[in-house]
């Protein structure tokens, strides 16, 4: 029995090296079938578009075959030098393509914006990346570029992000875009995050070079729904130093809150300042009674020598006295 599901569980990992065939790129699986490969080393793979070249971003590792989502495409063998300088000349005619392909779009007047143009290691595919507000009928214009290029020509439509993804640039915060650099894949971004940040609704203030919400809207969002959990909400009433007062807003990152005293002065009051401090026990706080068997009393916060601030505790061992506020009868 034990031999049956050691061999099961070996027969569920399988070795896999994760290849990158853009920067900034999603990581794609694939079977090394035996060779070994070391990060950084360009190579030759099998896709679903055919072959093309990529690099190693994850050397050889074990992989739970059901965290494979497609099955694994083999990895034909290491890029030689001269498929290396193939793929950088291709690579230097991207531009000249780009305005060439700029120039037949003119000539057909079809709405649609150039964002980059990408060729495969070989030339054996040209791909026209475009942006366009509505659904665009390029057979035309995919024929004409087919005899202008002699090679397989595709024109693929990508949206907003991916443009900013693809062109790169610099954000509001003055560092290079995230999409670029290394978001892989785009997360869900909603305006309630910058209702829940605090931020102003300013489509200018939280809209990045895309046009879109910034991506880094997501990033501190569950920090800010934890943190405010442990705060006081907008409405409640605290007593300050001040007097008393309710809250109009939250400060996540100072972690403190703005109350409105009555008199109408809004003042901010540190978070750690409202924690409420435990009661330590005794009659006077409404606590347990004293329970030692000789003849100590209760004081405000417990057990002491002095008189109880509201009733004594019998301390008798026989009697069974009353706590002047708790109400509790000591037992025998």
């Amino acid at each position: 029995m034990s031999l049956a599901a050691s061999s099961t569980s070996t027969d569920q990992s399988v070795i896999v090296v994760g290849i990158r065939f853009r920067p900034a790129g999603r990581i794609y699986y694939f079977d090394p079938v035996g060779q070994t490969f070391s990060n950084g080393q360009y190579v030759i793979v099998e896709t679903v578009r055919g072959i093309e070249a990529g690099r190693v971003v994850i050397a050889s590792k074990k992989m739970a075959e059901a965290d494979l989502s497609d099955t694994l495409k083999p990895v034909l063998h290491l890029a030689t030098e001269d498929e290396l300088r193939m793929m950088l000349s291709y690579k230097s005619k991207e531009k000249d393509a780009l305005a060439r392909c700029h120039e037949r779009v003119v000539y057909h007047k079809l709405p649609m914006k150039l964002v980059e143009a990408e060729y495969t290691f070989d030339g054996s595919r040209l791909t026209f990346y475009f942006t366009a507000d509505e659904r665009v009928d390029f057979r035309a214009l995919v024929r004409d570029l087919a005899a202008t290029f002699r090679t397989r020509i595709e024109l693929r439509q990508i949206g907003a992000r991916d443009q900013a993804k693809l062109q790169g640039g610099v954000g509001p915060c003055g560092k290079t875009l995230c999409c670029s650099s290394w978001i892989t894949d785009f997360g869900i971004v909603s305006i309630k995050m910058a209702k829940e940040q605090g931020l102003p609704l300013n489509p200018s203030k939280i809209s990045g070079v895309c046009g879109r919400l910034m991506c880094c809207l997501s990033y501190e969002n569950d920090n800010y729904i934890q943190a405010k959990q442990q705060m006081p909400q907008i409405g409640t009433f605290l007593d300050t130093p001040g007097g008393r007062g309710k809250v109009v807003s939250i400060n996540v990152p100072q972690n403190s809150v703005e109350v409105m005293l009555e008199s109408g002065v809004t003042i901010r009051v540190p978070v750690e300042e409202q924690k409420e401090k435990k009661p330590a026990g005794g009659c006077g706080s409404g606590g347990a009674c004293c329970s030692s068997k000789g003849g100590g009393s209760c004081g405000s916060g417990g057990c002491g020598s002095g008189g109880c601030g509201s009733g004594g505790c019998g301390s008798s061992k026989g009697g069974a006295g009353g706590c002047g506020s708790c109400s509790l009868n000591k037992k025998p």
